[in-house]
């Protein structure tokens, strides 16, 4: 045990001595940008009014994310439980708990209940925009999520009473797969996405285009996606010919 003592203390003293001031933790290097938009309260419980159900979600953390996992495959862009698609809600008091017990968390809306999302590049969404505002009824809220993607919330197309025949489209997705779908993504029953203000491990937010959040009504999803299609085919992003793996 001694000897262990004279070990820890000669590490101890080789450590002080070293030149230089120490490198931060990694928890300290995480504080740096750990801190969530101001907004982030308010934007999160006008979501869940909206009928949107969220769920508590890991965020960035230093060059990692908060969950601590080694090789994190999504740093910062997953849910913190793995029950979240049972956990989503819209109960403002179970949401107001989460927001007081995790201060920091980026939040996610589970799809496929009470909405779809559409998720496509900026670029094609952008096009995409010019032709749907000049319909009402095809324009529901959109958020961007960092500047490389465009999201475009519409109603669910629903989930059939026999779950048994419920096969998912080729364009549905997984955030775990999404860089397998590089053109539009239709995030549908057992996905989710990052609701505004959730911070991106690129330093980016996700947020509500001026005027399209979340209290806008829900439009249908086909006449968005036939518009969608055509911009994303504009700049070469076509559909997968295979089915996506989706809802693990």
């Amino acid at each position: 045990m001694a000897g262990m003592n004279k070990v820890s203390g000669w590490l101890r003293r080789r450590t002080d001595s070293a030149s230089g001031p120490a490198r931060p933790t990694r928890a300290a290097r995480g504080r740096r940008d750990a801190l969530p938009d101001p907004r982030r309260d308010e934007l999160t419980r006008a979501a869940a009014k909206a009928g949107f159900p969220v769920a508590p979600a890991a965020h960035p953390d230093g060059f990692g994310c908060s969950c601590e996992r080694i090789g994190c495959p999504i740093p910062g862009l997953h849910p913190i439980s793995l029950a979240w698609q049972t956990q989503a809600t819209t109960d403002p008091q179970q949401v107001d708990h989460w927001l007081r017990t995790h201060p920091l968390a980026n939040f996610v809306t589970a799809t496929g209940r009470d909405h779809d999302v559409l998720d496509v590049p900026a670029e094609a969404g952008h096009v995409a925009l010019e032709r749907l505002g000049a319909d009402s009824a095809t324009l529901g809220p959109v958020a961007a999520s960092g500047e490389e993607r465009l999201l475009f919330f519409t109603a669910t197309r629903g989930t059939p009473a026999d779950e048994d025949e419920w096969w998912p489209c080729e364009l549905d997705c997984h955030p775990e797969t999404a860089d397998e779908h590089p053109g539009i993504r239709w995030h549908c029953r057992g996905s989710y996405v990052l609701l505004p203000p959730a911070r991106l491990p690129s330093g980016h937010v996700v947020r509500w285009l001026p005027g399209l959040g979340p209290d806008l009504p829900l439009p249908d999803p086909l006449p968005v996606l036939d518009i969608l299609t055509d911009a994303c085919a504009q700049f070469g992003y076509e559909p997968e010919a295979e089915p996506v793996a989706w809802g693990r």
